[in-house]
């Protein structure tokens, strides 16, 4: 039987097994032992928790077995990352310190701690279900010790390790003047676009008064070319 209301999932008698495939929870996944009557949970998950109840009837009495059984899901790795509240403050501790955020999403049962070293720095513990958690760090910008964050329950633990503490608090500073370099740029060519289109003026006209004083001498020579053609053709 499983649950608080001793619902009954298994039953042997007489080396004759039912199993309730009715149940959402165990359908498909459970299997009985005709000769010792052990159950077998198949792909066993989270919602599995809980407690199982093991009634033996005989001819001389009713005996009982409890069984308390816990489910944990798979660790993920904890993720580190920049404070972004941290990015917009303007204190003047902020240009040697920064702020850091271990974080880890939809866990339940499991307690997350920074580490310096081998030493707790603080820890959080839950125990409610698919939570997500997040514990801050304040760290100076140099600081050349070694930094890690443990996400860990009664059976496993995961740790994330902080390798490079002056570029993940560089992740959100203002762009330096040589980022800008791309947009002044910009700036400067608008300012020189009239003197520009000045000069090709300027060149333009000078073309055409060149051509205006070349052009009766191409007309003589024009003529003279069609007589040529006009004698020849005769």
């Amino acid at each position: 039987m499983f649950g608080d209301k001793d619902t009954r999932i298994a039953e042997i008698h007489r080396q004759n097994i039912y199993i309730d495939d009715t149940d959402m929870i165990f359908e498909k996944i459970l299997q009985m032992d005709s000769q010792t009557g052990s159950l077998t949970i198949r792909n066993i998950r989270t919602e599995h928790s809980g407690l199982y109840k093991l009634q033996i009837l005989s001819s001389r009495e009713i005996s009982y077995k409890r069984f308390n059984v816990t489910v944990y899901a798979p660790l993920a790795n904890p993720v580190i990352t920049r404070d972004s509240s941290d990015c917009s403050s303007s204190s003047s501790s902020s240009e040697s310190r920064c702020s850091l955020v271990c974080s880890v999403l939809n866990v339940s049962d499991v307690t997350l701690s920074w580490y310096k070293g081998i030493s707790v720095l603080s820890s959080i513990s839950v125990s409610d279900l698919s939570i997500s958690l997040s514990l801050p760090l304040e760290v100076e910008y140099q600081d050349k010790n070694t930094y890690s964050c443990v996400i860990n329950n009664p059976i496993s633990n995961q740790t994330t390790h902080l390798d490079n503490i002056s570029r993940l608090c560089h992740t959100c500073e203002e762009p330096t003047p040589a980022q800008f370099i791309p947009i002044t740029t910009v700036v400067c060519a608008l300012m020189l676009l009239p003197l520009l289109l000045f000069i090709s003026a300027c060149v333009f006209y000078c073309c055409c008064k060149k051509c205006n004083r070349e052009k009766p001498e191409d007309q003589e020579s024009m003529s003279e070319y069609t007589e040529i053609i006009y004698r020849l053709q005769i």
